[in-house]
Order: C-alpha cells, then structure tokens, then sequence
C-alpha cells in the first residue's frame, strides 16, 4: 500500500516538474515567436494590440513574458497571422508534431495516472476490508 501510494507521488511530482519546465519552454518560444512575426510584418506594438483589442503595454508584457496568454487569445493570434494554433505553440526543439506529440503523451500518462488512482481505490478498500475483519476476529476472541 505504501509503495503504491509513494509511486503515485513520485510520478505526480515528475509530470508536474515535466509540465512546469515545457510550459516555461512554450512560452518563451511563443513570446519570441510573437515578437518576430509582429516584426515580420513591421507592425508596432499598438497595431497588434489594436487587432487583438488589447493595449500596447499588454502586447509588451506577453512579449517579454511578464504576462501569461489565454488559450483564446493564442487562437486570436494565430487567426490573425494566419497560422495554425499549433505552429505558433511549437519550441525550436519541437520537430513538425512533437507538439502533437507531446499532448497525446500526456493524454497517455494522464490514462495511466487514472489507472493507478483507480488500483489504489481498490487497494483502499482491500485494506480497510483487512482492518475490518481483523476487528471483528479480534472481538470474537
């Protein structure tokens, strides 16, 4: 029981340290991605800020990372650059679909997570049966 319970948090911990380090990986990717599209396309700050009704300082504060972005405002983005959502998430390490690929290993592990939730439950109440049989065992004496 105990082992099972430390494997959970072990793996608990390594997927949220794993999420945590590609967030921050995404997200200066995708503030640097930002900024040299918006460059690419020689538009200000304010432009930008003015397509996506938001003001310039927010457009500087995404860009520099101080600001995390919504997931319906990098849709907004891509539409307006014309990009799918995807490329504009992908890091420089990502291949073509590692994003991809990446989302449908988590989905895997996040499955596997519910698996051993489960198999702990289960486990829980096999031990609580345990505890209870002994009670009534040790009454009985």
């Amino acid at each position: 029981m105990r082992s099972c319970i430390f494997f959970y948090l072990q793996v608990k911990y390594v997927l949220c340290d794993m999420m945590s380090e590609r967030q921050k990986t995404m997200q200066n990717s995708f503030c640097k991605k930002l900024k040299d599209l918006r460059n690419e396309r020689k538009w200000s700050q304010e432009y930008l800020a003015y397509r996506l009704g938001v003001s310039a300082p927010s457009i500087s504060k995404i860009e520099s990372g101080i600001t995390n972005v919504t997931l319906s405002s990098i849709k907004q983005i891509a539409v307006i650059f014309e990009l799918p959502m995807v490329e504009l998430l992908r890091t420089e390490r990502d291949g073509p679909n590692n994003v991809l690929n990446d989302a449908s290993q988590l989905v895997n592990l996040k499955e596997r997570l519910c698996m051993r939730e489960t198999e702990i439950t289960i486990l829980q109440r096999k031990v609580i049966e345990l505890y209870e049989e002994l009670q009534v065992n040790t009454i009985l004496r």
